[in-house]
């Protein structure tokens, strides 16, 4: 079994125990446990095998034994127990936002419900409003989530449909024969969640590639093949589309089954205005019947007067630009900002997160721990700042000029706007990320003015997950977000892409209301592990929805013009009033 599975597995246990009532310092140990296996930097199994499991902290003799049978059985007894123990549906019913176990087991207990359906019928007759501690506004949340979870349904977030997709593409490129082979589809498109993947390949035997799709690992149920498609159903959820063609046809099926549909029908259409005919077997003029020769999809774009559209793109009327912007990729990128360590919720130490940044070819990693507010995840008192900082100068005497590390803190962003340290402590960081973490249910214009107030402020750099919203679990909380930007552009405040696979916020189409206004970015991974710094190819994908040049993107610049940027910036804004938004 997987470090992922283990670490649902184990996750799964918490809540059921919870469902059951049981004590809260056992069931909050199997989610420690599972977040700690996500975070893992090692291989699961060779720990395993080695007996070093349990050396790991808050991994105790209990966890680890669970977690020894799961990865060499794919089974653990006791979760089956608790399964047969509580209602499947209940776990359904802890999906809907501010519906946590304890709750659920009430309703549980007191109404019988044991899933959506049960739920949906106890509050449409009244009978939830009338436990204590519910009431009629939670009811009327209650029916809006459980409204949302169904429209949701069967979507799953980048990591697991980008990476079945490159597994199964390995597969499928190995196979002789096979000349061609990508992702299409929303997948192709870097949508923040996808309900399937599409294949497409170009190749000699397709039966031979649809053979091998098949045994590939991780399928668990055929669901149709013909002459030239395949669709699989896979372990993880997603459904998966194969499409075999001859090559000839390639470029214009890859083009057809990466879509959007908005973005082929304005193609298409442009195609009939000039004489052609657009299908997924390839380009046709209309005055002779003749196929246009099209080595690749650049072709068939500059046949029709058009430069190739970079899949991001394609989820609107982007044919209709004749020139468009050199988008920041992968290799543009210098350094990363907002990173965690154990100095708070982080999983490395200062130094192994540096020298994970440095393996992957980085020239700088801005640290940016909790703040003192977020008791929670260990942020940092006064103290603590002043212990960190010395221990980061300590590393960067060792580094030279080939690598730096910058001091920085995610500093909650208070009801009020103010950030949670004074001016004193705040001038010291070389960077400031201010983030929303607590009072969600703020009115759009109360967290509207929050917001505001946090970017009047002269040390606020970057800020951080603007809407709060969490991908298939969370809405974002009410906010106007084009006044914010407004402001952000206004104060020279950049606002971050959480590169995060659950946050992706802020979204592509609110990147570019902001770029369009002057306003800065960065690509974030707020990396809690030495793998989570990867999570910046996620991030990468929305920067490029969004139309992010490298220009647009601070962590995309050398670190002397980053420094300069921050320096001057904060001296403008000092100079315009002080610091205002300040404690």
């Amino acid at each position: 079994m997987t470090r992922q599975a283990v670490a649902d597995a184990l996750e799964e246990i918490g809540l059921l125990l919870e469902l059951r009532g049981e004590n809260p310092f056992k069931t909050r140990a199997y989610g420690n446990g599972a977040r700690i296996l996500r975070s893992l930097d090692r291989d699961l199994a060779a720990l395993v095998r080695s007996g070093e499991l349990g050396t790991i902290p808050g991994i105790g003799a209990a966890l680890s034994e669970k977690i020894t049978t799961l990865v060499n059985t794919g089974e653990l007894p006791y979760l089956e127990k608790l399964r047969a123990e509580v209602p499947p549906g209940l776990l359904d019913c802890l999906k809907i936002q501010g519906l946590g176990p304890k709750k659920a087991q009430v309703l549980w207990s007191c109404l019988g419900v044991t899933g959506l359906d049960s739920l949906e019928a106890a509050c449409k007759e009244g009978r939830v409003k009338a436990l204590d501690g519910f009431g009629a506004t939670t009811e009327r949340k209650l029916l809006e989530g459980i409204e949302r979870l169904r429209s949701q349904a069967g979507r799953f977030l980048q990591p697991v449909v980008q990476e079945a997709a490159e597994r199964l593409l390995k597969t499928i490129r190995a196979v002789p024969g096979v000349l061609r082979a990508e992702a299409a589809g929303s997948v192709r498109r870097r949508a923040e969640t996808s309900k399937d993947i599409d294949l497409v390949t170009s190749a000699t035997d397709a039966e031979g590639v649809m053979d091998a799709f098949v045994a590939a690992a991780g399928i668990e149920e055929v669901t149709g093949r013909g002459p030239t498609k395949c669709s699989v159903r896979l372990v993880a959820g997603p459904a998966v589309d194969l499409r075999v063609v001859d090559d000839v046809s390639y470029p214009a099926a890859l083009f057809y089954f990466t879509g959007s549909k908005a973005h082929n029908v304005a193609v298409r259409g442009r195609a009939q205005r000039l004489g052609f005919r657009l299908n997924e077997y390839g380009l046709v003029r209309n005055e002779d019947g003749a196929a246009v020769d099209c080595e690749d999809e650049a072709a068939i774009y500059a046949a029709l007067g058009l430069a190739w559209i970079p899949p991001e793109l394609r989820e609107d009327q982007a044919a209709a630009h004749h020139s468009l912007p050199r988008l920041v990729a992968a290799d543009d990128i210098r350094g990363v900002l907002h990173c965690h360590s154990t100095w708070s919720d982080g999983t490395a130490t200062v130094a192994e997160m540096a020298d994970a940044a440095r393996k992957l070819g980085l020239s700088y990693l801005g640290l940016c721990d909790h703040s003192q507010s977020a008791a929670y995840a260990g942020g940092l008192s006064v103290e603590r700042v002043v212990a960190q900082r010395e221990e980061i100068d300590r590393l960067n005497r060792t580094f030279g000029s080939e690598f730096r590390i910058l001091h920085g803190i995610e500093s909650d962003i208070l009801a009020d706007g103010r950030l949670d340290y004074p001016d004193e402590v705040l001038e010291r960081f070389d960077l400031v990320v201010g983030s929303v973490h607590s009072r969600f249910q703020l009115s759009a214009n109360e967290q509207t003015a929050r917001l505001l107030r946090a970017i009047d402020n002269p040390y606020l750099d970057i800020v951080g997950h603007l809407t709060g919203r969490i991908l298939l679990s969370r809405d974002p909380y009410p906010l106007h977000v084009e006044r914010v930007l407004d402001a952000a552009a206004e104060a020279g405040v950049a606002v971050e892409i959480n590169a995060h696979p659950e946050r992706l916020d802020i979204d592509a189409k609110a990147l570019r209301y902001g770029l369009a206004r002057g306003m800065q970015t960065a690509v974030n991974p707020d990396a809690h592990s030495t793998e989570g710094l990867q999570d910046i190819r996620y991030g990468l994908g929305i920067a490029r929805k969004g139309w992010c040049t490298p220009d647009d993107v601070l962590n995309a610049w050398p670190l002397d013009r980053l420094l300069d940027h921050l320096s001057s910036r904060r001296a403008r804004a000092l100079a315009r009033g002080g610091a205002r938004g300040s404690s």
